[in-house]
């Protein structure tokens, strides 16, 4: 692929630009998205020596402070702009779209499911990273269960019919279409505007990103089902990597682990507190108090999830992938669709 930069991205390079020899370029999550990126990620590279082990800096900018968009995020590792980058899965999935085989809506109901799932296909996606994209997988981890947020009353996921829905990735598009709504892509830090002046009527994101932005503000009703994890992760330029002894290259290894396996386990209490939180809930240690209306998933809600990978996810995404890599869908089926009947 041809690398191509916008002049916001190409102004951003002088802003990424390492201060010293010792200095690696990071990019990460938008302040936006809340307390993974705040209380997690950004610690981890401010004391980037000291978790890895290693003589490097970090010099860490959010991706929304650099002017650069989290959908070219691919390219920018691939020109070695940054070194690192705290990658937005579903936002480059448009150039790369094996990486929606992590998380196709309705795969990943709980935690345990997504562990497996990203222990099952991410050395496809890592493969397929460093060949088209000279960049190397380093960890994959979730926001957490992405659940829908709507001004309008709702009571299912029928009532989605005639809605505008923003969403973040084309498998979710289809997924809103089929039961009637409208999708609307938007990047997070749109979204709390766009729901406040009815640009969209419903968007659909992780409570605790949710609370952090503002949603709960500008909408009325919380239905907790979950149609993806967010699925996000950490690459290195492999020019970068390769640059590293083998000794260097497994101690930056072992820390993305553990970063990993914080943020894994972080997400899932911040969920729980979460959706207390925008429901007006008696425990609320990690966010805002708002007073939502909690919508309980309706048994054929419930069911249409459950049902979406076969039916209409995998399905939708398996034309998209095998079209610029062949053999994607195949390898899919042979680990991680090897749980399910088609």
């Amino acid at each position: 692929m041809k690398l191509t930069l916008t002049a916001a991205a190409l102004a951003a390079t002088a802003l990424a630009m390492p201060a010293s020899a010792e200095s690696l370029r990071v990019m990460g999550q938008p302040v936006a998205t809340g307390l993974i990126q705040k209380t997690v990620e950004q610690p981890f590279f401010e004391n980037f020596a000291e978790e890895t082990g290693l003589d490097f800096t970090a010099d860490y900018q959010p991706v929304d402070v650099t002017g650069i968009k989290d959908t070219e995020q691919l390219r920018i590792l691939k020109g070695g702009l940054f070194d690192i980058v705290s990658l937005r899965l579903s936002q480059v999935s448009r150039d790369e779209p094996t990486i929606l085989g992590l998380d196709l809506v309705g795969l990943n109901p709980d935690y345990a499911t997504g562990k497996r799932t990203v222990e099952e296909f991410a050395p496809m996606v890592d493969a397929q990273l460093q060949e088209k994209f000279n960049t190397k997988l380093l960890g994959v981890w979730p926001f957490g269960p992405q659940v829908l947020f709507c001004e309008p009353e709702i009571a299912s996921l029928s009532d989605l019919k005639g809605l505008k829905v923003r969403v973040y990735d084309q498998n979710l598009a289809n997924f809103i279409s089929l039961v009637g709504g409208t999708p609307v892509p938007l990047s997070f830090p749109e979204v709390q505007q766009s729901l406040a002046r009815g640009v969209v009527d419903c968007a659909i994101t992780g409570p605790s990103s949710a609370n952090s932005a503002g949603w709960p503000e500008v909408t009325s009703y919380m239905m907790p089902i979950a149609f993806q994890l967010a699925m996000n992760g950490y690459g290195i330029n492999l020019d970068t990597w390769n640059k590293l002894s083998a000794e260097d290259q497994e101690k930056l290894q072992g820390a993305f682990d553990g970063l990993s396996d914080k943020i894994w386990a972080y997400s899932e209490e911040l969920f729980v507190d979460a959706v207390s939180c925008n429901t007006g809930g008696e425990t609320c240690e990690t966010g805002t108090k708002y007073d939502l209306t909690l919508v309980e998933p309706s048994d054929a809600d419930v069911e249409l999830i459950g049902t979406a990978v076969t039916e209409v996810s995998f399905p939708a995404w398996k034309e998209t992938c095998d079209a610029v890599n062949d053999g994607c869908s195949a390898s899919w089926m042979e680990t991680v669709g090897t749980n399910y009947q088609f």
